[in-house]
Order: structure tokens, then sequence, then C-alpha cells
């Protein structure tokens, strides 16, 4: 069975330890002034709406977020899965999910920041197979080796 995939709130103590186990993956992959987590608050904001997969057992077992900053333009956040589940596909439904959001909000852009080094393969090629290509930075990320940019473009 496919695990269900919900909007819920990050201040869930299981989505709390998830965010933590995410953070304790990404640390040692890069410097941390090149790492740039929204915290579990800044993920309860209103501009941002949180997907959690859960498995038949109902346990968090992937998640990923949709940061609005404008009315064209919304960010891929904090995507994750536990180790036990990845390669299953889990980050493909939820990064489905987040574009399907998206639409909805009538956004014409998903941007996204991820890391640059070994480590982050995995992203590449979920991002890439997502059918969003490499940009150059936006917002007030900085252009660096530790940061690699997607874009893709929601207009039909």
């Amino acid at each position: 069975m496919v695990p269900s995939i919900a909007a819920e709130t990050p201040l869930q103590d299981d989505i709390r330890s998830m965010v933590e186990r995410l953070n304790a993956y990404l640390q040692p992959l890069s410097p941390p002034q090149f790492q740039f987590q929204l915290t579990v608050e800044q993920m309860a904001g209103a501009d941002a709406t949180v997907f959690v997969a859960r498995d038949e057992a109902g346990t968090a077992v992937a998640m990923g977020s949709l940061k609005v900053h404008d009315i064209e333009m919304g960010e891929v956040k904090r995507m994750f899965s536990e180790a036990h589940v990845r390669g299953r596909g889990l980050g493909r439904a939820i990064l489905d999910v987040i574009e399907a959001r998206a639409r909805q909000l009538g956004l014409s852009r998903l941007v996204l920041e991820t890391g640059a080094t070994p480590g982050f393969e995995p992203a590449w090629a979920l991002y890439e197979g997502a059918g969003f290509t490499r940009c150059s930075a936006f917002l007030d990320y900085p252009d660096s080796e530790y940061s690699r940019f997607y874009e893709k473009s929601l207009s039909s």
C-alpha cells in the first residue's frame, strides 16, 4: 500500500523528530553557513504548507514543504525520506503533491536550493526526473560551490 500524503502541521513531535534527523543528515554535507534550513516554527507559518507521508501504521516516513514567496513563485523546502523507505518513490510523490498545490495556488514557478556536494546525488536525480532544470541563484541565496539551484515553470 502507498503511504498517505496530507498537509499537516509540523508542530508535532514526530515531525519535529523527522526535521532533527534531516538536519543531522545534512550537517556533514556542507558548511553551516551554506545550509538554509527552515525551522519547524518557520515551516508552520502561513506562507508554508508541509506535506507528510505516513505508512499504514500512521508513522511519518517522509515530508516536504512548499513555501510561497509571492503571487508567482513557490519554493520546495525540507524534502526528506526516512532511510528505510528511500528509493520507493515517496520523494517524487511528495514533490508531485507540492507541485499540485502550487498550481492550485496559481503559482507559475517553483524553485529550490539543494546541496552541490557529494551526498546530494539522489536529490539531483529526483528534481531533474520531475522536470526541474538548473538555474542561477535566486532570492537572497548566495551563489556558491555548495549550492545547486533548480526551477520549474508551471505555466501551461
